[in-house]
């Protein structure tokens, strides 16, 4: 090669910035969840939920799958599948005039729901979703039972029962703050009530007294006034019997 010819050779910079996007920071697995069981009676229809995780905006191309495999069976065959925005029903099974697509790719939600169940439509319904180009990860199952009359599981029952146990202790409690703050209101106005008897006692002694003292003067002046009147009524009697005494 020729002095100052450009090297052909990639520079080292861009060959690290390929190398972490390739090895570095892996693309991420979509996610699919589900419930793990669900129950229904004979007749009735049930929901099958379907939602997705994944690291990608909802694309355009996204696409449903929900396969269905027997109670006992070993195949699961393809009952329902969303792509292009619009719904398609498999012709083939028992479920091709009873499931109701009531999903939206927009909610990242692909749940289906299947009318008039059967005994004949216990077993698993598998979802699977693709979010291109996020189209790696695990698929999600839930398991159907159908009962003539669908049992009331024990969790329910449990939840019931605590619920209700919570709802009488925070009842009482709420009765025992309630009686305990119209026991104080009450103490504290009978309080208020004996401190203003106790007032009114230390203040009337001080009133008697004050209007003993102004009492006092008044009834020395009567008493003065009395034994003055009673000298003048003892004198003229005296000068009376004097003057008959000189007439004689």
């Amino acid at each position: 090669m020729a002095p100052g010819a450009p090297s052909s050779s990639p520079s080292p910079i861009l060959a690290a910035l390929l190398f972490s996007s390739l090895v570095l920071s892996p693309a991420q697995a979509i996610v699919v969840y589900t419930d793990k069981e669900v129950y229904g009676a004979v007749g009735s229809k049930v929901t099958l939920h379907c939602s997705f995780w994944s690291s990608e905006w909802v694309s355009d191309d996204i696409s449903f799958t929900w396969r269905y495999q027997p109670e006992g069976g070993r195949d699961a065959i393809s009952i329902f599948h969303y792509a292009k925005g619009q719904p398609y029903i498999d012709e083939v099974g028992t479920f091709k005039e009873r499931i109701q697509w009531v999903g939206d790719p927009q909610w990242k939600d692909g749940s289906i729901v299947i009318h008039n169940l059967d005994y004949s439509d216990n077993g698993t319904f598998t979802c699977d979703v693709k979010n291109p180009p996020d189209i790696v990860g695990k698929t999600s199952q839930v398991t159907l039972y159908v009962f003539e009359k669908v049992p009331t599981r024990y969790g329910v029952v449990l939840g019931a029962v605590i619920g209700g146990v919570l709802g009488v202790v925070l009842l009482l409690l709420l009765l025992f703050y309630v009686v305990r703050y119209c026991w104080l209101r009450r103490q504290a106005a009978l309080q208020r009530r004996l401190s203003a008897v106790e007032k009114g006692k230390l203040h009337k002694p001080g009133k008697d007294t004050t209007k003993r003292g102004r009492q006092t003067p008044v009834l020395y002046a009567m008493l003065d006034h009395s034994r003055s009147t009673k000298a003048a009524s003892e004198k003229k009697p005296k000068g009376l019997g004097e003057s008959r005494k000189d007439k004689k």
